[in-house]
């Protein structure tokens, strides 16, 4: 049985972007759709809907995480869902305007933190085209196991599925059946 670790310390997370800018990870909220829904439409061609993210949040063993800065305003989010053994990591974004300073990150450390199990194992899928998401998974042990041909509806667009396992973490693909890399790189 997985244990989630609701919230590090009793409370919110508190972080530091890396300008040191002060940075809250918690629990997403429903009343945090509005917010979430703005970022999203600046961040995705085809973005999800706001029953994508109601249905995501119901789910009692998933794991929604919101970024927020100084203010209290929402920055990023991460919704991540257990399937059987895996956590799927659908949807991760930050801000157009607060990207590239550790809020991604911060996001991705939380929800490691709060799986609370022994050598999870985590998936997502990630546009081909994307080399900046795929080098910030690769900082965090994901990699690229295979490709899923046409996957995004916009533009027929690859994507590439990565995992994060124990053995990704050794540096190999031995626990993924059946993977290649995609991004033909050494692992």
């Amino acid at each position: 049985m997985n244990k989630i670790v609701d919230e590090v310390g009793g409370g919110p997370a508190p972080r530091e972007t890396r300008s040191g800018e002060p940075l809250t990870i918690r629990r997403l909220a429903y009343s945090d759709l509005p917010a979430v829904i703005a970022i999203e439409r600046r961040s995705f061609t085809t973005p999800w809907s706001l029953a994508m993210f109601v249905l995501e949040l119901s789910k009692p063993s998933g794991i929604c995480l919101a970024a927020l800065d100084a203010e209290g305003a929402i920055v990023g989010y991460c919704i991540c869902s257990r399937y059987d053994t895996v956590w799927h990591i659908m949807n991760v974004s930050v801000a157009p305007e607060r990207r590239r300073v550790g809020i991604a990150t911060a996001l991705l450390t939380a929800l490691f933190e709060r799986v609370d199990e022994p050598d999870p194992r985590f998936t997502l899928e990630v546009r081909t085209s994307n080399a900046a998401a795929i080098a910030l998974y690769e900082r965090h042990g994901f990699r690229g196991a295979g490709l899923r041909r046409r996957y995004y509806q916009d533009n027929g667009e690859d994507a590439v599925i990565m995992w994060r396992t124990p053995a990704t973490l050794r540096g190999t693909l031995d626990d993924i059946p059946n993977a290649v890399d995609p991004l033909r790189r050494a692992v």
